[in-house]
């Protein structure tokens, strides 16, 4: 397997599992994997949320862990990374408002690198208009921005995946299993037992 460097951005509130488990997930595996935020730097922690499906009409949140950054968003520059992860959560809420962060996000679509996106982390994706035309998903109460950002959104059960072309997206971390699996299978990565 060639290790592939991978630009992991996230953010104060960011969704516990929607940032931690990709992380260890893809580092596991033996990618290089760098986890960023704006005006942070490198050994820097943001504090991370959990959201839980517990029947009610949305999800609810808890604290979450301390998640320590691992590079500083300044020093990173599209061109020296293979792919993007974006973490769900709220910090995409505010993240999406920093033109350096569309920037970054739209050099990996400009170039045609795989890019992984969760949850809310798909409110980066519409603010930096690289879904149009494209077949995505996201949590639900984001599908309006899909739409109105030119894209299509794809309504699954919240353990699926939807892949089109590089971009893999899921709705929440219950799809885990399936996103990662097929960002491996978009980035080239094969695992065998």
């Amino acid at each position: 397997m060639a290790q592939k460097k991978i630009l992991l951005l996230t953010g104060d509130y960011a969704e516990d599992y929607e940032t931690m488990v990709p992380f260890q997930m893809l580092q596991m595996i033996g990618h290089e994997v760098h986890a960023v935020c704006p005006d942070k730097a490198a050994g820097d922690k943001i504090k991370t949320a959990i959201h839980d499906f517990e029947g009610d009409q949305t999800y609810s949140e808890k604290p979450g862990h301390g998640f320590v950054l691992n590079a500083t968003f300044n020093d990173v520059a599209g061109a020296d990374y293979d792919a993007l992860v974006i973490a769900g959560g709220r910090a995409p809420e505010y993240l999406r408002l920093n033109k350096n962060v569309l920037e970054l996000v739209k050099h990996f679509f400009t170039n045609d690198k795989p890019v992984a996106a969760v949850c809310h982390g798909i409110q980066i994706l519409t603010a930096a208009d690289v879904v149009r035309g494209r077949k995505l998903t996201a949590y639900p109460a984001v599908a309006p921005e899909v739409t109105a950002a030119g894209g299509t959104y794809v309504n699954v059960n919240v353990t699926e995946t939807v892949v089109d072309g590089k971009l893999v997206t899921a709705p929440a971390w219950p799809a885990h299993h399936t996103w990662i699996a097929a960002f491996l299978q978009v980035l080239g990565t094969t695992i065998t037992l």
